[in-house]
């Protein structure tokens, strides 16, 4: 709760101090750092803000923060935060790195190197690009530093070509209805057919790019690059250095053929407004994939561009297929279905390209870059054309209150939202479902002393319910929390705390709240007994392990209570190392097998893979193993756990001494054997509740069974008679005597 509080305070102050970031770093910087003989610099001005800059009282240019106008997250999921420098026609005049939190020195590279690279931008004309006639220029990568190099470049340019294009700078002139054009495209989803795969690629619905090896060394060499073009892969330069595919899969006919009906119908299904979804597919020696989305969640060796915008795909964008659908289509050995992120726009109906970025190396570490262009144009058969509406200018006549709604509702005044609003709006089942689980588990916690007593239900109640948070929660919405979160939430409260950064994942968001107002109640255990994916992946496991008769461990007492601090040590490990820098913290943070066995699901290097295999194989020998010894964020959880204001488990006096049953069958062996539940440890999954209620297992309720039995027979109608009991009848010749006559003979 107090932590709840001070990040609304914090959020509150920084929100408010959010605008003038800009002016915390100019103090910091020179006119003449990016002006020849600049003098001073004017107040900032704007919104987004920039800054004029003047020699005397002739105006040089503007200073601006890339992060102000365009995303700049890099490696290490924190913005990089670059002044540049532009001139009034749109030219690029000068940039400073003020600050960053990229993990770059953990690879040795020098700062200056990264700068220097990305200082080639000064003195580009940015107007072509923005004008969509020249494609965005591009620096030289710095080897082990692509994604950084990468990120600021593009920020870069397209913070620049959003100011041109909004008429701030370059006598650009912000789009008017008079400048639309009067017939509009749209992609026909009305025109649906299977086709094979020799069709699609004959009329471009599939564009391919080929290149041998001899033509990558001949790029090299006319690039001046002669000790890359001496390095090829191969021997033999006819051999194919990639044959690479891509298609637009929002067409219909293209989707349904490439992904067949099922799948075509869950992309569908899946895609936000505004998003499109293009398939890349290769062969040959080179991956278009590469390894950078395995270590920074980034593809970088492939962009999207479309009139000087450009994007590169993360790991969330990215869904790993097999094989293609369509009849003749050949195997590829990388097929990837990507989808644009929201705050990109592709215009399906537009011409775009799918630029490879090709590194070669040249010696131990060094590396050489070149680009090749696969140009993509979908077909005239696949759109639609529409004539738009005349519209009567805004000075002959008033707008109407519908139209005056109809302008707010339009696209341009939706791109000038929040992205996390825009994010919010286009999840509303995904964000229905997550609040429907969270009210259910609520429902289930509430009520447990009815679900309790039925020991069926109450398991495969939870069984579905572990299943529902892997498959969908975890595999499906990429909703696993990490230790990652806590680290980066307390580091936000102490350097700058915004509310967006959080909540741009809505799932995360509500989880997270979920789990907070948890602890207040119940502690750890709603989180990692029921809605943490990989604790129900290794339940899961070792449910199927029992069923299986795998043996199980049961770790002495003495032993396992040590075991428990490891946790512990872990979390303040990765908390002190994050107060010296988040990033190295959440380097080391990958002691957690989330992003491997949910987020990637396992589709990672080798050694990732194998440390979440190890885990999981112990665990089918000892129950949530990785929960009890080495989760630290179940330790970042615990800690303030102990806060929590109610107690839920019951417990009889007998528990503990002399019944040690509960402590015995405890799934994660958080109970005492002095009878006491160590919350800290508990996940909450109501075993020994079962037991509570249970007359044939709990010794204190077989006692109450018994007595109660007991009690019942002699409140019977047979106890109360006295215990005379029926009247015995005694036959003679054939004839019923009553007892009473036969005790008295006759006489003689």
């Amino acid at each position: 709760m107090l932590a709840a509080w001070l990040s609304i305070c914090a959020a509150i102050w920084t929100q408010a101090a959010f605008a003038s970031d800009l002016s915390t770093y100019l103090p910091k910087i020179a006119p003449a750092d990016f002006f020849a003989d600049a003098d001073r610099i004017g107040p900032p001005q704007g919104d987004p803000p920039i800054a004029p800059v003047y020699r005397g009282d002739q105006l040089q240019g503007f200073v601006y923060l890339n992060s102000d106008l365009a995303n700049s997250v890099g490696y290490s999921g924190k913005p990089i935060h670059v002044l540049v420098g532009i001139d009034p026609k749109g030219i690029i005049k000068g940039l400073k790195l003020v600050d960053h939190k990229e993990p770059i020195v953990l690879v040795g590279i020098p700062e200056a190197r990264i700068v220097a690279a990305v200082n080639s931008l000064i003195g580009k004309d940015i107007r072509p690009v923005a004008q969509g006639t020249e494609h965005p220029p591009q620096v030289d990568i710095v080897s082990g530093a692509t994604v950084t190099v990468l990120v600021m470049s593009d920020s870069i340019v397209r913070s620049a070509t959003r100011l041109i294009r909004t008429g701030r700078v370059g006598g650009g002139e912000a789009p008017t209805a008079a400048a639309l054009p009067p017939v509009i495209k749209t992609i026909d989803l009305e025109h649906s057919e299977i086709r094979d795969w020799t069709s699609l690629v004959g009329d471009g619905s599939v564009r391919h790019l080929q290149l041998t090896v001899g033509d990558v060394s001949q790029a090299f060499t006319k690039a001046g690059n002669t000790a890359a073009a001496q390095n090829p892969e191969t021997s033999e330069p006819n051999d194919s250095f990639i044959d690479l595919y891509a298609a637009l899969l929002t067409a219909p006919t293209i989707g349904r053929s490439l992904l067949g009906d099922e799948g075509y119908q869950r992309l569908m299904a899946n895609l936000k407004p505004g998003q499109q979804a293009i398939l890349v597919a290769g062969n040959g020696a080179y991956s278009f994939k590469g390894s950078a989305y395995v270590r920074g969640g980034i593809f970088d060796r492939i962009e999207i561009l479309q009139d000087g915008s450009s994007t590169r795909f993360r790991d969330i964008n990215h869904t790993r297929l097999g094989d293609l659908h369509a009849a003749g289509a050949p195997a590829f050995k990388e097929i990837g279905l990507f989808v644009t992120p929201l705050e990109f726009t592709l215009d399906p109906t537009q011409p775009w390209q799918l630029q490879l970025l090709v590194q070669r190396a040249t010696g131990a570490r060094d590396k050489a870059f070149l680009t090749f262009d696969l140009d993509y144009v979908l077909p005239d058969q696949y759109m639609r054309r529409e004539q738009r509406a005349v519209t009567v200018p805004a000075k002959a006549a008033a707008p109407a209150p519908q139209a005056a709604a109809a302008t707010a509702q339009a696209p341009g005044a939706e791109a000038e939202e929040p992205l996390w609003i825009r994010i919010w709006r286009s999840q509303p089942v995904k964000i229905g479902i997550v609040a429907l689980a969270l009210a259910a588990l609520t429902a289930i916690f509430f009520f447990q002393n009815i679900l309790v007593r039925r020991p069926v239900l109450h398991i495969w109640v939870r069984r579905a319910y572990l299943v529902f948070v892997l498959v969908w929660l975890g595999w499906y919405a990429d909703a696993q929390l990490s230790v990652v979160n806590v680290v980066t939430f307390i580091n936000a409260l102490m350097t700058g705390f915004h509310w967006e950064f959080f909540l741009a994942a809505p799932l995360i968001f509500i989880v997270w709240a979920a789990t907070a107002a948890a602890l207040l109640f119940w502690g750890r255990g709603p989180f990692c007994g029921w809605l943490c994916p990989f604790g129900a992946l290794q339940e899961l496991t070792n449910t199927i392990a029992k069923w299986l008769k795998v043996p199980q461990i049961t770790v002495p007492w003495g032993l396992h209570e040590r075991l428990w601090p490891i946790k512990y040590i872990v979390f303040l490990g990765l908390f002190g190392l994050s107060l010296y820098s988040v990033d190295m913290a959440e380097r080391f943070a990958e002691v957690e097998p989330f992003k491997t066995a949910i987020i990637l699901k396992f589709a990672r290097g080798w050694p990732f893979v194998l440390y979440a295999v190890a885990l999981l194989v112990i665990g089918l020998f000892i129950e949530r193993f990785f929960c009890r010894y080495l989760c630290p964020l179940g330790a970042a959880l615990a800690i303030p756990g102990r806060m929590r204001t109610f107690e839920w488990l019951r417990r009889w006096q007998e528990c503990g001494s002399p019944c040690q049953r509960c402590a015995k069958e405890c799934p994660v062996q958080s109970i005492h054997p002095e009878g006491h539940i160590n919350v800290n440890e508990c996940i909450y999954c109501m075993h020994c509740q079962e037991l509570y209620y249970d007359d044939h297992r709990c010794p204190h309720m077989i006692q109450v069974r018994l007595k109660r039995e007991k009690f019942a027979a002699m409140s019977s109608p047979s106890m109360r008679s006295g215990g005379a009991g029926p009247k015995t009848v005694i036959t003679h010749a054939g004839k019923p005597i009553p007892a009473a006559a036969s005790t008295n003979p006759p006489s003689s």
